[in-house]
């Protein structure tokens, strides 16, 4: 390695090094053959830094850029995101992730409502990729893409230790292009290729329809009760638009119920819904909360701090059941569990996903962003749900011989109107 690339590659990373520590500590550098010990004489860093020995790494670096084989694939930016993926991999939560420029927009995209894909949420089961939900219309769906699935391959790629930022990247990509998944369905023995058409991916958080329940197409008409209507809220992630869509929704159906006195309550489908912003379930929840908490966050240590109902809503004094399942994650959690505790409603379906943390999205500079788990979140009762998910007070099945004959809704209804 020539000197000046050594002192390129030194001005790299004790500048990130620098960007780090500006305005919070004084730092010394202790050279040993070009192989700096960065010390930290105060601000009270993590006790890891306090005496960090880089030669490890400087060593690594060298000897890939002085021996591999293929000297196109040295990108020093890209070794520079794979050190820092790997330094937060470290800490073995899929949910703290760093995200490269590219996977940082991604991830906003998403929440924003419109990106390029295939339209699924992904998460972790150990090391392995799995699909937390479908979304609703999306080519992921359409093609048979499951809530628990896992996803082993892409295009032939083993992914057993990818990150969910890796797995992202990998499957987005533009309209009209195929990606091919090698899925593992839940329960199922064997593996299955599937592939799909990437399409542009609009994602309207909430859809709704009232109507008497003779007239539901997913359910057959409970006795006694087929002229009676309900109204049925869907709602598919918690994101930028949500609560203004949300709004108006809640405007109509307040409307529709001063207008038909036969509405007998909300159905509130939480199915596939994989989370989005914290403020958000609050938001949501508070429809149907007069007061009290909402979700307690809890920090490392030990600290709670309490949300509470954040609105006046209108639906407070409507009976509600609410359908969740095992893409049901996060946010959709929070509401469901809050609702519960509160007496407001019951719970039918499947036990829920189980993600229990709360993240701080960080912007880096340069579009990279760092996702950080700072606390977990816990049920107005005090009921933590990461890993076991919330079990439903009535649990019901998807109906395997039959997906057009929607038994979990039909149970919702019936819970309503007994």
């Amino acid at each position: 390695m020539t000197g000046r690339t050594i002192r390129f590659f030194l001005i790299v990373i004790i500048s990130a090094l620098i960007g780090y520590y500006v305005g919070v500590s004084k730092i010394s550098f202790a050279w040993k053959s070009y192989h700096p010990t960065i010390k930290v004489a105060d601000k009270m860093p993590p006790a890891s830094v306090q005496n960090l020995d880089l030669t490890m790494f400087w060593n690594v670096l060298e000897k890939l850029e002085t021996s591999y084989y293929d000297k196109s694939a040295i990108n020093s930016q890209k070794l520079l995101n794979g050190a820092i993926s790997g330094m937060v991999e470290g800490l073995e939560d899929p949910y703290t992730v760093y995200l490269p420029p590219v996977q940082n927009t991604d991830f906003k995209q998403g929440l924003a409502g419109k990106f390029e894909g295939i339209g699924a949420e992904l998460g972790m089961n150990g090391k392995q990729i799995i699909v937390v939900a479908p979304l609703d219309g999306s080519p992921a769906q359409k093609a048979g893409i499951k809530a628990g699935d896992a996803i082993l391959k892409v295009d032939d790629q083993m992914t057993f230790g990818w990150t969910i930022a890796q797995a992202v990247e990998k499957i987005r990509g533009p309209k009209g292009t195929n990606v091919t998944l090698n899925i593992l369905h839940k329960n199922a023995e064997k593996t299955e290729d599937i592939v799909i058409v990437r399409d542009t991916i609009t994602v309207k958080s909430v859809n709704y329809w009232v109507k008497r329940i003779k007239d539901i197409d997913e359910i057959t008409a409970i006795k006694g009760h087929e002229n009676d209507s309900v109204a049925y809220i869907r709602l598919s992630q918690f994101g930028d638009n949500t609560n203004d869509e949300w709004v108006q929704i809640a405007n109509t159906i307040d409307l529709a119920r001063k207008n038909n006195p036969g509405v007998k309550g909300v159905v509130l489908d939480l199915r596939n819904n994989p989370g989005g912003y914290l403020t958000d379930a609050v938001f949501i929840a508070s429809e149907f909360v007069k007061s009290g908490v909402i979700v307690m966050q809890e920090d490392r240590s030990g600290n709670r701090n309490k949300l509470s109902v954040s609105r006046r809503g209108l639906l407070t004094d409507f009976p509600v059941v609410v359908l969740i399942n095992k893409g049901s994650a996060s946010a959709s959690e929070i509401v469901a569990g809050a609702l519960r505790d509160h007496n407001r409603a019951t719970l039918v379906g499947e036990t829920s996903f189980g993600k229990g943390t709360i993240q701080q999205a960080d912007e880096l500079g340069g579009g990279a962003g760092l996702h950080i788990t700072i606390a977990k979140w816990l049920t107005p009762d005090g009921t933590w749900v990461h890993i076991k998910g919330l079990e439903p007070d009535v649990k019901v099945d998807v109906d395997a011989k039959n997906q057009a004959h929607d038994l979990q809704l039909e149970k919702a209804v019936a819970e309503l109107v007994k």
